[in-house]
């Protein structure tokens, strides 16, 4: 089990709840930073801790990139 910080984990609940579970249901910073109601810099830097932990994975886009939860917990 990989260890999470308290904000990983706050932005992995955000993400679950939103349903961002699969590629078709990806959701953007913006989605998950209203969701976990943290400071938006701190969940960029957790959406990118979570990438390189391969937790979930980030689908670069034209307007925002977005994200989705690759293995659940």
């Amino acid at each position: 089990m990989v260890e999470l910080t308290p904000i990983e984990q706050a932005v992995l609940k955000a993400m679950q709840e939103l349903g961002a579970t699969k590629e078709d249901s990806i959701k953007t910073a913006d989605d998950i930073t209203k969701k976990s109601n943290r400071p938006k810099g701190l969940v960029t830097n957790a959406l990118v801790t979570l990438v390189q932990k391969s937790l979930i994975k980030r689908v670069a886009r034209e307007k925002a990139a977005g994200y989705y939860i690759m293995k659940q917990q």
